[in-house]
């Protein structure tokens, strides 16, 4: 529905001006009419997270993708993280413009924080995530692992490299949010498959250690990690090339799609 419109310009059309004051939407919203619903495009949707003051990135949080990369499978002291710029987020069936020849898939549980959040204990957690949405890391692999020292966060940030969608499903949605089932297919092939439940460290533990290093603000948005199966870690490697689709899904949310074109 059209928020502003149903609330009577009490919430913006803006989502991004509705995270500082999530609480009081979720609770103006359980009184909604359903008259006010109205179908819906969904080539209209836009990224539902489009202007967080950060973007985190957590590598490694499935043993199997760490095994599949030859990388260790413990748990550290935190986990290992890095930032996808702002300008890399795109709409749930935006498409993606291949930025060189070994550009990678990496299908990921998304939450977004709907209140500031500072040293947030692991039991409250949940209450700090606005949603959960779809999300793709896509990954220029050259550029990753060009030296000295890996370029995680250029890698990882060119325009459209990361999608969000198809929506935000908050977590009470969810029969199990620590569980979820998510998928990644390139065209029609499906390539990953694993459980929420696998990741080393859970949302609510993400949310508790960042939270206990630096503030989080409503808006920001978490990649969660990838489960195996990602290209680079194939004999051969496969990369994605013009004209793949790539259709990632995550069980309760939905699923968002990207279409590769050639680079500029």
């Amino acid at each position: 529905m059209d928020v502003e419109q149903a609330s009577g310009g009490r919430f913006s059309a803006d989502i991004a001006s509705l995270y500082p004051v999530w609480s009081d939407l979720v609770a103006w919203a359980g009184d909604i009419d359903d008259a006010q619903v109205v179908a819906l495009d969904r080539a209209s949707l836009g990224n539902p997270a489009p202007r967080p003051a950060q973007v985190f990135a957590v590598g490694l949080n499935y043993a199997d993708h760490a095994a599949e990369s030859n990388l260790a499978t413990e748990r550290t002291l935190v986990p290992p993280t890095f930032t996808k710029f702002p300008s890399s987020l795109s709409g749930p069936f935006s498409p993606l413009r291949l930025a060189g020849p070994t550009v990678d898939w990496e299908v990921e549980l998304v939450a977004v924080i709907g209140r500031t959040a500072t040293g947030v204990a692991v039991d409250e957690a949940w209450s700090s995530v606005a949603g959960l949405a779809v999300g793709q890391d896509f990954s220029e692999r050259t550029v990753q692992s060009a030296g000295p020292a890996p370029q995680f966060s250029l890698g990882k940030s060119y325009p459209g490299f990361g999608p969000i969608g198809p929506w935000l499903v908050t977590p009470d949605e969810l029969a199990d949010p620590d569980d979820l089932l998510l998928t990644c297919a390139v065209n029609g092939e499906e390539v990953q498959k694993s459980r929420t439940s696998q990741m080393i460290w859970s949302v609510p533990e993400l949310v508790s250690v960042l939270s206990g290093i630096c503030t989080l603000h409503p808006g920001d948005v978490i990649f969660t990690g990838t489960p195996a199966g990602v290209g680079a870690a194939r004999t051969p490697p496969r990369f994605l090339t013009p004209g793949d689709r790539i259709v990632s899904r995550v069980e309760g949310i939905g699923e968002i799609e990207q279409t590769c074109l050639a680079a500029d």
